[in-house]
């Protein structure tokens, strides 16, 4: 048969036509694998260039930056004009974060191209990949980020920084507790987004050290990841087993839920007392100005009345209804535009490019993602309880977590404890990278401005790694 006649079900080959090798060890299988399907190999090993490429990314606008000052040094010296680099430029694109995977996605459909023909590459992007995830990021960042959302999410937030002083200590704790359990009803995005926009004016504009700033990343990605499994229908690693294994909301508040909760009080109180004498001088700091909204040009934005914030809420609460369904949340949030522009006195302007270059980065991992099943799920199948929580941990860090918990739902007769395993595995570690959790990459277009731009890989595993290990005591010991 030609690459080209090859039928679309052929690419990615099944999980299950591989050879199986019972009781011959997970290197025999992953090496008779490779020797099935040699492609395997390949598209690995561009997936680890894209994950290697995120750590460098910082290193790209560093590069960037230099070239454009040396650049604009010598026309300032030549007494002409400064023009923009273009190999900067380019640079500057290969640093930026969300756009690494889909860059990577290139290369990978160029090499399936060379292997199994233009059309299979085709249909592998077109009709394989499932970007629903991805668009719904899209949606839900762009709702929740809206000016009344947010004016709402403050004004509630605020009583209780108020009861408690109303200092920048008490907005963190506030947010970083309070905030990250509403993804188990908003969707994570959502929790995401409202949480790293009020760091960002609460926390983050008073300039805290760089220990700090990490600490909180941290945290806030950690709580969120855990955050969302008080139910079955918000958190993706839990949305992607829920059904087909039988998980309710009982079950959920009952074997997650509490757990979650006190993980999240637990860390986030910790971190706290470890950075208390820095709290302490942020609270004698002058206050910071409330962050820039751009408004409707010739027109002053006026007070969010409460029926304006309502028809937001049950725009959210529709595209969170029919999250599984692009072409109804999509048209849900056309609709919402409309609304927007109509009711522009009580709107800042709708946020896109931030929204759009997260669903870009999820866009293109789960591209790369799909293809990696090949070795992710014998390793599941490989382990046993306390290995495969740490498996499905250190798996995270380097993948979805919500592909890590899919693929379990298709290795055959694993035990229920074994499940409990893998997905607890895969919320714990879902604050270890940009990568690990779907809300990540929203947390980092938000607040990278604070990191100079780029976050390091490095820095986020150091301030992920209490709360990590916090979470995972209480999920496998409590």
């Amino acid at each position: 048969m030609t690459p080209d006649a090859q039928q679309p079900a052929d690419f990615p080959r099944a999980l299950t036509s591989y050879p199986s090798h019972p009781g011959e060890g997970l290197a025999v299988e992953l090496a008779a694998r490779a020797q099935a399907e040699p492609f395997n190999l390949a598209v690995t090993g561009i997936f680890l260039l894209a994950i290697l490429h995120t750590f460098a990314a910082a290193r790209f606008v560093r590069l960037a930056h230099h070239l454009q000052h040396r650049r604009e040094a010598r026309a300032t010296a030549a007494g002409r004009p400064a023009v923009p680099s273009v190999v900067a430029e380019i640079l500057h694109l290969f640093g930026e974060v969300e756009v690494v995977f889909g860059l990577w996605a290139l290369v990978l459909l160029a090499a399936i191209a060379v292997h199994a023909g233009r059309d299979t590459a085709t249909r592998y992007l077109g009709e394989t990949v499932d970007y629903t995830e991805a668009t719904f990021v899209v949606v839900i960042m762009a709702l929740a980020s809206t000016r009344p959302i947010v004016g709402f999410a403050e004004a509630a937030l605020s009583r209780v920084a108020a009861a408690a002083g109303d200092t920048p200590a008490a907005w963190w704790l506030g947010i970083l507790i309070i905030g990250p359990p509403m993804g188990s009803f908003i969707t994570e995005p959502a929790a995401m987004t409202i949480c790293a926009l009020l760091l960002a004016r609460r926390f983050y504009d008073l300039e805290p050290s760089p220990r700090l700033k990490y600490a909180t990343l941290g945290v806030l990605f950690v709580n969120i990841s855990i955050g969302g499994t008080l139910t079955h229908f918000a958190a993706p690693p839990v949305l992607m087993v829920a059904r087909s294994w039988g998980w309710d909301l009982p079950f959920m508040l009952g074997t997650f839920g509490w757990r979650a909760l006190a993980a999240i009080v637990v860390s986030t109180t910790a971190c706290f007392l470890l950075f208390r004498r820095e709290f302490r001088e942020l609270a004698a700091r002058p206050p910071c100005p409330d962050i820039e909204v751009p408004e409707v040009p010739g027109a002053p934005l006026l007070p969010v009345p409460g029926w304006v914030v309502l028809v937001h809420m049950v725009f959210i609460g529709w595209t969170v209804l029919n999250a599984h369904h692009p072409a109804v949340f999509v048209g849900g949030f056309l609709f919402f535009l409309g609304f927007a522009r109509a009711t522009s006195h009580y709107q800042s302007q709708v946020e896109l490019r931030t929204p759009l270059l997260v669903g870009f980065f999820l866009a293109g991992l789960v591209i790369h993602g799909g293809l990696q099943g090949w070795w992710i799920a014998p390793v599941i199948r490989s382990l046993d309880e306390a290995p495969l929580f740490v498996g499905a941990t250190l798996l995270t860090a380097v993948n979805d977590n919500a592909l890590i918990t899919y693929l379990a739902t298709v290795v055959p007769n694993l035990g229920d404890a074994l499940k409990l395993a893998v997905v607890q595995g895969a919320v714990v570690g879902g604050g270890l990278t940009v990568i690990a959790n779907a809300p990540n990459p929203a947390g980092q277009a938000l607040l990278g401005r604070f990191f100079g731009g780029a976050i390091s890989p490095l820095g986020l595993l150091a301030g992920a790694a209490l709360p990590t290990l916090i979470a995972a005591v209480m999920f496998r010991l409590l």
